[in-house]
């Protein structure tokens, strides 16, 4: 049957059986939600393409406030693909093409009307459906339950597979395009003037925009967890007579948190960050530097494992190997670059192997019940709330850092809380787990998890002691860097890159086959995790993060250990517990696999 011939012989469904037009348009709906379907079938027949187009047509009607896009899981139907659903009169289209896009907003969202050459005809009843409930093969197709929880998304009830972005409030938005010109992944759009879109499928939740936006207008990530503030939980837990609660700063958190207290950029103020903690109520504080270390460990294992094959011409191994210890950039491959996910190093980042290990062998050590044990992370990057909720790290029904507050949220809290952080006397951390070497200490600065990774590389390849430790040939401030390292006769070529701008260069050249580096680190903040998301924002002067970084590798230096598998602490934790890196229960615990989230 060609519906543009037999249109007027086909009946209506039974939800517009008398005529009566029942779609929702914004003379009747203050606000309507457009689902594109983005399961594996839509995926490959240009979904993308038509979610990109509703973005546009929808900023250049100036309905950002008014209307949703979202990119949804699959909606079971995959023969009539790309499907796209218009909320809340629940009105299915079927084989959209991204030229129909303009006609579905002005028909339907603009004027009300439902768009017959669109729908879904159901030859058996021989009626337009409308609505998919009515279809009578719909429910033979309905997939299972979609098992990445951390993508469900409710709407008007009902609830869909969502990719985790940052939103902007269209209500709140003045279209400064702040956000727009410092999204790395170029992720928002709109007009200058008007409200602004952000594209789920690109956006890293690397929480950028939110530095740069004046009117409190950027929120999320949507579909799981909100960028929301997470020290009412924690003043919660510690109030809790039930619950131990153990806090993890990261590297940069304590070169910057002085400055919330208008102490000089790059003031190391660790041991009255520990003091302020243990006066909120934390039971014991424990130093992320140290799972660095471990990340050393197992990170400098896999770099080798990998070496060796590619010499002895293994044609399947993956190299470059990339570093991993940062959650927006994992989020940028994954969604841009799902086809090289083999290449970065398994490894989870240190505050999720510090997670782990807490709640496992410290636990069991202190006879702490794993859901009595409260594991927060202080860190200066805003994405790591995200990699939280990643289902990969939660284990036996809790995760193994149950929530991450910021830089700034601590600092907001020590105000609140009328601690007088100056008058705070310096308190250590906690043993044995709050006892890193200075190759720990660097992880804070852009080239610092290469010169830390490094230093044990160097020996475990060569098996010879390395001298001199500083490798100067990546420090620095540059998008992108590179150095030639002499193993012994073998020229390990190395590359650091921060921001994701950067690092879309390289992985094009990687795509391309055009690069011959051995291992890559990326950092998706500018100067590394001292300049994160997190911190007390810099507002674009490089000096305060030059400051931060010189505190950094000054810490370094004052350090008895400067190489992570020279720490003690750490070979005991390997001995009593892990065993060997990269293999058995080190395996098992400290590494995660990633997603190809283009097609979700």
């Amino acid at each position: 049957m060609n519906m543009q011939q037999d249109n007027e012989s086909i009946k209506k469904s039974e939800g517009n059986s008398e005529g009566e037009v029942q779609a929702y348009g914004l003379k009747k709906n203050d606000h309507i939600q457009v689902l594109c379907c983005s399961g594996s079938a839509c995926y490959e027949s240009g979904s993308l393409n038509i979610i990109d187009r509703f973005i546009r047509v929808i900023a250049e009607h100036r309905l950002g406030s008014h209307v949703d896009v979202v990119a949804t899981g699959c909606f079971g139907f995959c023969a009539k693909g790309p499907i796209v659903r218009i909320m809340p009169d629940n009105t299915t289209y079927v084989h959209v093409r991204p030229e129909d896009v303009d006609d579905i907003v002005k028909t339907h969202i603009i004027n009300g009307e439902l768009l017959d050459r669109l729908q879904y005809v159901d030859f058996t009843a021989h009626q337009l459906m409308d609505d998919s409930k009515h279809w009578s093969s719909y429910p033979k197709q309905l997939s299972m339950d979609a098992m990445l929880h951390d993508y469900i998304y409710e709407i008007g009830g009902k609830k869909f597979l969502s990719v985790l972005s940052y939103e902007i409030n269209p209500e709140k938005c003045k279209g400064c395009s702040a956000c727009k010109r410092n999204c790395p992944s170029s992720a928002i759009v709109g007009d200058l003037r008007q409200p602004h879109l952000i594209n789920p499928y690109k956006c890293t939740c690397c929480g950028h925009c939110t530095t740069r936006c004046r009117f409190g207008a950027i929120h999320g990530p949507v579909g799981a967890l909100s960028e929301r503030n997470y020290v009412e939980d924690l003043l919660v837990d510690v109030a809790d007579p039930d619950k131990i609660v153990v806090a993890q700063t990261a590297p940069a958190v304590r070169y910057a948190l002085g400055e919330a207290f208008d102490l000089p950029p790059g003031t190391i103020v660790t041991g009255k960050m520990i003091t302020a903690l243990r006066k909120v109520g934390v039971d014991y504080v424990f130093d992320t530097d140290f799972g660095a270390d471990i990340t050393i460990m197992e990170e400098a294992a896999e770099i080798v494992d990998r070496l060796r094959k590619f010499i002895a011409g293994d044609k399947y191994v993956k190299i470059p190997i990339t570093t991993s210890c940062c959650p927006a950039w994992v989020n940028f491959f994954e969604n841009e670059y799902p086809d090289l996910r083999e290449y970065p190093s398994t490894c989870k980042s240190p505050a999720q192997m510090l997670g782990a290990v807490l709640k496992t062998y410290w636990a069991q050590r202190m006879g702490i019940p794993r859901e009595n044990l409260v594991v927060v992370s202080v860190m200066p990057c805003i994405s790591k709330k995200y990699e939280c909720a990643r289902d990969e790290f939660i284990n036996d029904g809790t995760p193994d850092v149950d929530y991450s507050i910021t830089t700034i949220e601590l600092a907001e809290l020590i105000h609140r809380m009328n601690i007088n952080f100056d008058r705070l006397r310096d308190t250590e951390f906690d043993s044995p787990l709050g006892d890193p070497s200075g190759a720990g200490t660097i992880f804070g600065t852009t080239g610092g998890v290469m010169e830390a990774v490094l230093r044990t590389v160097y020996e475990e390849f060569t098996g010879k002691t390395l001298e001199c430790i500083v490798f100067e040939q990546v420090r620095g401030l540059d998008g992108i860097r590179e150095a030639t390292i002499d193993l012994n006769g073998f020229e390990l070529k190395v590359c650091v890159v921060n921001t994701l701008a950067n690092a879309r260069i390289v992985m094009d050249k990687l795509r391309a086959g055009e690069m011959d580096y051995h291992v890559i680190e990326v950092m998706a903040c500018p100067g590394g995790c001292i300049g994160g998301t997190g911190q007390p924002y810099h507002h674009g002067d490089i000096e305060v993060i030059k400051a931060r970084q010189r505190a950094i590798y000054s810490e370094d230096t004052g350090k008895k250990l400067r190489k992570s598998h020279d720490n003690p602490v750490i070979q005991r934790l390997y001995h009593e517990f892990l065993g060997e890196p990269l293999k058995g229960k080190a395996h098992d615990l400290l590494h995660t696999k990633y997603r190809d989230k283009s097609i979700l």
